[in-house]
């Protein structure tokens, strides 16, 4: 059986050859990352800016939400865009805005814990 200062030495040995590895492959990866952003014409602002689809492993920012449905208008329904920005609903005391979309903000949540109504940040047309 191992003892822990053999187990520590290991991975000691294990890191080195990862960050050995990590080190030849890095400028092959960046290189091939480059051509398919060429050839798919990818900006670094696209990457910026674009959310993985939805079942990305991505975490939160991988939850893309479908763009606002213009119903009132008439029009055909929106393709489902992951990134598109909405106009802010709330506003702060100190200028913070929030969407009203995904989970409450800190800022916001403090203000209703105190009692106050999140209604009252609503920004008026």
């Amino acid at each position: 059986m191992s003892n822990l200062i053999d187990l520590q030495a290991q991975i000691e040995k294990l890191q080195k050859q990862a960050n050995d590895i990590k080190a030849k492959e890095f400028s092959g990866t960046v290189q091939e990352i480059l051509s398919k952003m060429q050839a798919f014409g990818i900006t670094v602002k696209d990457l910026q800016t674009s959310k993985p689809a939805k079942g990305g492993k991505a975490g939160k920012a991988g939850r893309g939400r479908p763009a606002a449905s213009p119903k009132a208008s008439g029009a055909a329904k929106p393709s489902r865009k992951a990134g598109v920005p909405v106009a802010a609903k709330y506003r702060g005391p100190n200028g913070e805005t929030w969407s009203g979309r995904g989970l409450m903000p800190k800022w916001l949540a403090a203000l209703v814990a105190q009692g106050q109504p999140k209604e009252t940040f609503l920004i008026t047309p």
